[in-house]
């Protein structure tokens, strides 16, 4: 009896462990299950190579095709990232970084944005893109927008003539020529008048 007792506890922890196998089987199967399978690129770096590191002041920085602005953004790299360093340019104003997202895998980052752990070689700049259309500008329509102001006579200054100022002769003084005044002969004329009206005057009595 008690050996038939022990070989039933063996059979019931043989079973148990063998239930418990089997889930955790499957636990573990629906874990990689939701495991992508497509290859995820990241980011390794060498421990021996130059790194930057994304500073703290910026929530994340652009990553652009080529070492200025006129180069196109590929993207972007957040606050505390840490990417290998290749190069940097002549100036020292950008650095290439290894970019799976950028052409050729690489990248560059403006160096004020990050901080530079190593030495880096100068690298010469990619190509500059060029735009895919160039402006032009109709030059029938831009006729049409040209106002030609008509140019205007400014008015003259006439001087006016000459202001004639009128001169009077000079009083002539009187020149003992034998002539009798004028004045001499007025009074000369009224006494002989005065002396006609007296005469007058007594014949009418």
């Amino acid at each position: 009896m008690l050996n038939i007792g022990k070989k039933s506890l063996v059979a019931f922890a043989l079973l148990l462990a063998t239930t418990i196998l089997s889930q955790a089987g499957r636990v573990e199967a629906r874990k990689l299950a939701q495991i992508p399978t497509g290859s995820v690129p990241t980011v390794t770096s060498s421990p021996s190579g130059a790194i930057i590191t994304v500073t703290r002041e910026q929530d994340q920085i652009n990553v652009r095709g080529g070492p200025g602005t006129h180069y196109p953004i590929v993207g972007v790299l957040i606050a505390g990232a840490q990417v290998p360093a290749l190069g940097r340019s002549e100036g020292g104003q950008w650095i290439q970084v290894v970019y799976p997202g950028g052409p050729e895998g690489v990248a560059w980052v403006y160096s004020p944005l990050v901080e530079l752990v190593g030495s880096l070689p100068i690298i010469a700049p990619p190509p500059t893109p060029t735009p895919l259309t160039t402006p032009t500008i109709d030059p029938t329509l831009a006729a049409q927008f040209i106002v030609e102001v008509p140019a205007t006579r400014l008015p003259t200054f006439t001087p006016p003539p000459p202001l004639t100022i009128p001169t009077f002769p000079a009083d002539q003084p009187v020149s003992g020529t034998g002539r009798v005044p004028m004045g001499f002969v007025i009074i000369g004329m009224g006494v002989i008048g005065l002396f006609g009206t007296l005469i007058s005057l007594l014949r009418g009595r």
